[in-house]
C-alpha cells in the first residue's frame, strides 16, 4: 500500500461517526425518493401489476380445477385501495433497485483502497442484474410451482378462499427473498477482489454454511410450511456452489499464490 492510500485510509477512518451517519442518513433518503417517484409512476399502472402478480395464482388454479377461477378477496372497504398502494410501492421498489444498490455501494466506497474503489460500477450492475434474476427465477419457476403444491392441498371439505392482501404479502415476500439471495455470488466475487474472502475458506465451511441455509430459508419464507422453505433452501445451496466458483474465478494471481506459499 503506498503513502497516499493509507493517508487516505486514515483520513476515512478518522471520520466522526455522526458524519457517517449523516453520510448514511442522505443515502437513505435518496433511495426512499427514488422508490417514492417510481412507485408514484407505478400507481397508474397497478392494475397491470396485479394482473401480472395474480397470473401464477389463477395458472395454478386453472390447472387444480380443470380451468376453473376462484376470485380472491379483500376483507375491508378500505381493502382495494391499499392493495394498488401496496402494489405500487412494490413495484416502485423493484424500479429503483438500481438507485438503491448505487446508493449503498457509494456509501461503502469511501472505506476502499482507490484500486479497489473501481470494482463498484461493475459491482452495482451486477448487483441489479443478480437481483433482477432472482426475482424473475421466484416468478416464473418457483411460484407456479410453489402455488400448485400448496393450493393442491384443497379437498371437497377444505376449501381455499384467500384474501389477496395475504396472496400479494406471500408473492411479494417470496419475489424480494429471491432478488436478495440472488446477490450472493456478486458479494463473494467482491469480497474476493478485496482480499476477505477465498474460494478455500467456503468450501472448509460448505456444511456450516448449508446449515446456515436451512435456518435462514425458514426464517426469510413468509410462511411456515416446509415446501416454501425448501424452494428457498435449494436454490440457496446451488448460489452457495456457484458463488465458490465465481470466488475461485475473482481470486487475484497474487492472492493465489500468497495462499499457495503459506
Amino acid at each position: 500500500m503506498n503513502n497516499g492510500s493509507r493517508q487516505q485510509k486514515i483520513t476515512e477512518k478518522e471520520m466522526p461517526f455522526l458524519d457517517h451517519l449523516e453520510e448514511l442518513r442522505w443515502r437513505l433518503v435518496k433511495s426512499i425518493l427514488a422508490i417514492f417517484v417510481f412507485g408514484l409512476a407505478a400507481y397508474f399502472f397497478s392494475d397491470e401489476i396485479l394482473a401480472l402478480l395474480l397470473r401464477p395464482y389463477n395458472q395454478a388454479v386453472a390447472a387444480l380445477s380443470n380451468g376453473a377461477s376462484k376470485k380472491l378477496i379483500f376483507l375491508t372497504p378500505t381493502g382495494g385501495f391499499m392493495i394498488h398502494l401496496k402494489l405500487a410501492i412494490f413495484a416502485g421498489l423493484i424500479a429503483a433497485t438500481p438507485v438503491v444498490f448505487y446508493q449503498l455501494w457509494q456509501f461503502v466506497m469511501p472505506g476502499l483502497l482507490e484500486k479497489e474503489r473501481r470494482y463498484v460500477p461493475i459491482v452495482v450492475f451486477f448487483s441489479t442484474a443478480c437481483f433482477l434474476s432472482g426475482a424473475l427465477f421466484c416468478y416464473f419457476y418457483v411460484l407456479p410451482y410453489g402455488l400448485n403444491f400448496l393450493l393442491g392441498f384443497e379437498t371437497v371439505d377444505l376449501v381455499a378462499t384467500i384474501s389477496i392482501n395475504d396472496y400479494l404479502e406471500f408473492v411479494g415476500m417470496m419475489i424480494l427473498v429471491f432478488g436478495v439471495v440472488f446477490e450472493l455470488p456478486i458479494l463473494s466475487f467482491f469480497l474476493t477482489r478485496i482480499g476477505f474472502l477465498t474460494p478455500a475458506f467456503m468450501r472448509h465451511y460448505r456444511r456450516h454454511g448449508i446449515v446456515v441455509i436451512f435456518i435462514l430459508a425458514a426464517i426469510l419464507t413468509p410462511t411456515t410450511d416446509v415446501f416454501s422453505q425448501l424452494l428457498l433452501a435449494g436454490p440457496l445451496v446451488i448460489l452457495y456452489e456457484i458463488s465458490i466458483l465465481v470466488s475461485k474465478f475473482a481470486l487475484k494471481k497474487e492472492q493465489a499464490a500468497a495462499i499457495k506459499s503459506a
